[in-house]
């Protein structure tokens, strides 16, 4: 517990010579001798004893060595930390890759510094770190409003029972915006039918359609990129007429836009 007030070296010294003089003084006549509240002097006692330190004092004992003695966190300057950090500038960059996640960064992070900082803390400070790199804006998102879609860019492995025949498949996501409730299935590739496809059995998984639709600028579905005015595939454009929902494709080469299944793609 730390020291309701700190006493000068002076005064510590003071309280030394008092308590070890012999005299037995109580702790509240050593609060008035001193100047100092009765919870001060407890408290300083308990670290003169934790320190194992006795009156008087040997040579080698200066003032900044019992301030260490008494206080050993004292020295520790404002925003250092006694713990190795990693780089997070490469963690930052690390989690860009399709399947990296904090949980894997922070077990490569301690199997190089077992004494590291546990997995919540890494979470708090790489957090601190990213809102240094750049101001964003927080998005709300309404219930049923908007449902965040891209393929997860990473394959899956399919192997045939009968022939042992390996062939990879791609990861379709889907992300509602304000509960993050999650979609996923798998299909052969990323064409117009499997698109569309997922998208049905997407919606038939909801059990809704929303009022949005946000892609990524997939060529299955977008054939020229525009915030403003994108240009829909035909066929595409029909289906969510067909359910009676809107689109709006992210930016291109802004990841933020769609955030929520960037999110959901690293947990499928």
């Amino acid at each position: 517990m730390p020291a309701k007030k700190r006493l000068t070296m002076r005064q510590l010294r003071a309280l030394l010579r008092l308590k070890h003089g012999g005299a037995r003084l109580s702790d509240r006549t050593l609060a008035c001798r001193i100047g100092v509240a009765r919870s001060t002097i407890q408290d300083y006692l308990a670290r003169v004893e934790a320190a194992g330190l006795s009156w008087p004092l040997p040579d080698d004992v200066t003032d900044e060595v019992l301030e260490q003695l008494l206080f050993p966190r004292s020295g520790c300057r404002p925003g250092f930390r006694r713990r190795v950090e990693p780089d997070w500038a490469m963690v930052a960059r690390e989690l860009k890759r399709p399947g990296v996640t904090l949980m894997t960064l922070w077990e490569e992070y301690r199997e190089g510094e077992p004494g590291g900082y546990g997995y919540s803390r890494f979470c708090d400070l790489f957090r601190e770190f990213e809102r240094r790199l750049s101001p964003t804006m927080r998005q709300h998102h309404v219930a049923g409003d908007k449902v965040f879609v891209d393929f997860s860019g990473k394959r899956l492995e399919v192997i045939d029972p009968a022939s042992g025949t390996v062939r990879p498949a791609e990861i379709f996501v889907g992300v509602l915006g304000a509960s993050s409730y999650t979609y996923a299935e798998a299909t052969w590739t990323q064409t117009l039918p499997d698109w569309i496809g997922a998208h049905t059995r997407m919606f038939g998984f909801f059990g809704g359609v929303p009022r949005l639709v946000i892609p990524d600028n997939l060529k299955s579905g977008i054939h020229r990129a525009n915030f403003f005015d994108p240009e829909l595939n035909r066929s595409y454009g029909r289906m969510l007429e067909h359910y009676g929902t809107g689109i709006l494709p992210a930016r291109p080469l802004k990841p933020k836009d769609k955030a929520k299944v960037e999110a959901g793609v690293r947990v499928v």
